[in-house]
């Protein structure tokens, strides 16, 4: 028995981790970032913004799980609602990622990449928000809240929060590296296969969402 609670531990904190990481897309924000930063890029201002920006993703993601129920509570809104909404966002960000595009949570207006270049601090806008947590991730955690049934289950969301947001970390603190490795075509590539990812994971959403919304009428 032990052995299949463990067993069901990690299987739920792999679905996390999976989503999360694919949703972010660290790679792409990490190219953004070096597009947005003064050229040529200084180590320490690359250090300074990976901490910033995983600092305020991490907070950003706690708010979002802790309070994001009691938000839909107070609305009114209900949770199933929020599943099926929450698959067709995903449903449409997976298919501009399978398309090679960047998606949704990693664009950014000409007007926010004037302004990112004239600040110095493009960490917390637009980095962190809204090209790493943007209207994808909010509906993905909000969803993942909602699968999270107990205690232990909401302990490793927030697990796969924390790990998640630590990946996000190193990532764009080797973003000069990656860019160079990988350039467009990889970054494309690897965009396509996170897509079918997101792709199946919004299905899922979908049809858990409408099957519950189904049986309550």
């Amino acid at each position: 028995m032990e052995n299949i609670h463990v067993a069901t531990i990690i299987q739920h904190f792999l679905h996390f981790e999976i989503g999360l990481l694919t949703i972010l897309n660290p790679i792409a924000a990490a190219v953004i970032m070096v597009s947005l930063l003064n050229q040529p890029t200084d180590k320490q201002e690359i250090e300074m913004v990976s901490k910033k920006t995983s600092t305020t993703v991490l907070i950003a993601s706690f708010v979002v799980v802790l309070f994001g129920d009691m938000a839909l509570k107070l609305f009114g809104i209900n949770v199933y609602s929020i599943k099926v909404i929450g698959g067709i966002i995903l449903l449409l960000i997976s298919i501009k990622m399978i398309q090679g595009q960047f998606i949704e949570t990693t664009r950014h207006s000409k007007a926010e990449q004037k302004e990112a270049i004239e600040k110095e601090d493009i960490s917390i806008i637009p980095l962190a928000i809204p090209i790493l947590v943007g209207p994808g991730t909010m509906a993905t955690l909000l969803v993942f809240r909602i699968k999270a049934q107990n205690i232990v289950e909401l302990i490793t969301l927030i697990v796969a929060v924390v790990i998640a947001t630590i990946i996000v970390y190193f990532t764009l603190k080797n973003a000069v590296y990656l860019t160079k490795i990988l350039k467009i075509t990889g970054l494309k590539i690897i965009t396509r296969i996170m897509g079918l990812v997101v792709g199946a994971i919004a299905s899922q959403f979908i049809i858990s969402g409408i099957k519950s919304l189904w049986n309550m009428y």
